[in-house]
């Protein structure tokens, strides 16, 4: 009979294959390479001296088109292979991140009675649908200096009937000032901050006659 503390040929092989994938010293649990550095965007709009207008207003959460969904930085070549910058991720998933940013763009650069995310507790009259269409550094090659290209679908609607009361679409490309990862956020926050710019004006522009109307 074995003791208790022996260990039959099964569990030997079991061991022999655990060390054979990925170390015996500790190494499967250890990691020598640095975390990913997280960048937190803010929108930078302006206000206007424009009178509030009075509707409430819940940003959806985005969609976002494919191979952009998620915290990873995007690159796109000449050749339009994508890849993601290494060791640097956004603060969250790239639907979070605009919705995040266009709450304040309107909180800075509309004067709406009250904007929020859809799960805020104020009931909304309106809602606001985002697509996200592009959103990453563009190489012309390899070397080159890359621009950043930002580009939003959105959707006005009135949350009694769901009915569409307009469509915008905004595109920004704004180049870095160097292939650095400093000026590429950089570029990012200025290309994001113009496109949600567009946004808001139409938004807001749209709102202001629906109000006029009723």
């Amino acid at each position: 009979m074995k003791g208790a503390g022996a260990a039959g040929p099964g569990r030997w092989v079991l061991l022999a294959a655990l060390c054979a994938g990925g170390g015996c010293a500790g190494s499967l649990f250890q990691s020598k390479a640095l975390p990913p550095t997280t960048y937190l965007l803010s929108a930078k709009l302006a206000g206007t001296p424009d009178a509030i207008v009075a509707a409430d207003l819940a940003v959806q959460r985005p969609r976002v088109r494919t191979g952009l969904e998620s915290d990873r930085i995007a690159v796109l070549y000449a050749d339009r292979r994508m890849d993601y910058i290494a060791g640097a991720r956004w603060s969250g998933p790239l639907d979070l991140v605009v919705q995040d940013l266009a709450v304040q763009a309107f909180d800075t650069g509309a004067h709406l009675r009250n904007v929020g995310a859809e799960t805020s507790a104020f009931p909304s009259g309106y809602w606001l649908e985002i697509r996200v269409v592009d959103f990453q550094a563009e190489y012309a090659t390899a070397e080159s200096v890359p621009a950043i290209h930002v580009r939003l679908s959105a959707r006005l609607g009135a949350a009694g009937d769901r009915r569409i009361l307009g469509t915008f679409d905004a595109d920004s490309v704004r180049p870095a000032a160097a292939n650095r990862l400093k000026d590429i956020i950089d570029a990012y926050e200025r290309a994001a901050d113009d496109a949600l710019a567009q946004i808001v004006a139409g938004t807001s522009h749209t709102l202001t006659g629906a109000l006029e109307e009723r």
